[in-house]
């Protein structure tokens, strides 16, 4: 247990804390920029197994904010090179990887096997497909997405609590937008990809006040955030 013992001494985390984080499982939908953290992290707090699903290999203008990987990792898979950097970090926890996109064909097959499913994707349409797939499986969906020096975070669907479609009604005038390529500076998605973890083990150990029925946002040009509450 010395490997844990700074989130032990915690009272809010505690042994038993600690023991349902190594029996939970978590699945992370992209490994990207927000991906990055919150599997380090969760990795490194002892949760029990990951799984990481994404489609793409790592290209150059990724390393500027994916900190999962390295230059000698270009043009290979992301979720390999994820699986051995989250290894080399704790072989305590399980890795699993899915090296393909998530659609509806599998979507709610993989939804069904995790405790919880998070948040590391770029688009509306993949968004609306995890709220639904966990509204139908009972899953809590730990929600995130950044851009320029703007991030915000909230949970869905979790113990009664509002969905992503309650927050974002209009399906199909965002998923009819054009996909634009936005900039980032590599610092936001940690803060959110950080955020959305700490949300993670909030759920799995019982502490605190997850964001249900709020939305957490920061603009890191001001530092200015704030929670509004729906």
């Amino acid at each position: 247990m010395e490997r844990y013992s700074r989130q032990i001494m915690l009272p809010e985390i505690g042994e038993e804390g600690q023991k349902k984080l190594s029996l939970a499982s978590a699945l992370i939908v992209g490994v990207g920029g927000l991906g990055s953290p919150i599997s380090l992290y969760l990795t490194g707090a002892g949760i029990g197994r990951l799984g990481l699903i994404d489609a793409d290999v790592v290209s150059e203008n990724n390393l500027q904010r994916q900190i999962l990987y390295t230059e000698k990792e270009i043009g290979l898979p992301k979720v390999e090179c994820a699986k051995r950097r989250l290894q080399a970090l704790s072989s305590h926890t399980q890795i699993d990887t899915y090296p393909e996109l998530f659609s509806k064909e599998n979507a709610f097959e993989l939804i069904k096997k995790y405790d919880l499913i998070i948040d590391g994707c770029d688009n509306f349409a993949t968004r609306y497909l995890i709220n639904d797939c966990c509204m139908s499986a009972g899953k809590p969906y730990i929600y995130g997405t950044i851009g320029e020096f703007f991030g915000q975070v909230s949970v869905f669907n979790y113990q009664g609590g509002m969905s992503y479609r309650d927050l974002f009604p209009d399906e199909k005038e965002l998923t009819s937008r054009p996909r634009t390529i936005n900039g980032v500076i590599g610092a936001v998605p940690g803060i959110i990809g950080c955020i959305e973890a700490s949300e993670a083990i909030k759920i799995i150990t019982g502490c605190g006040e997850p964001l249900r029925n709020r939305l957490f946002t920061i603009d890191v040009l001001s530092m200015q955030s704030e929670i509004l509450k729906f």
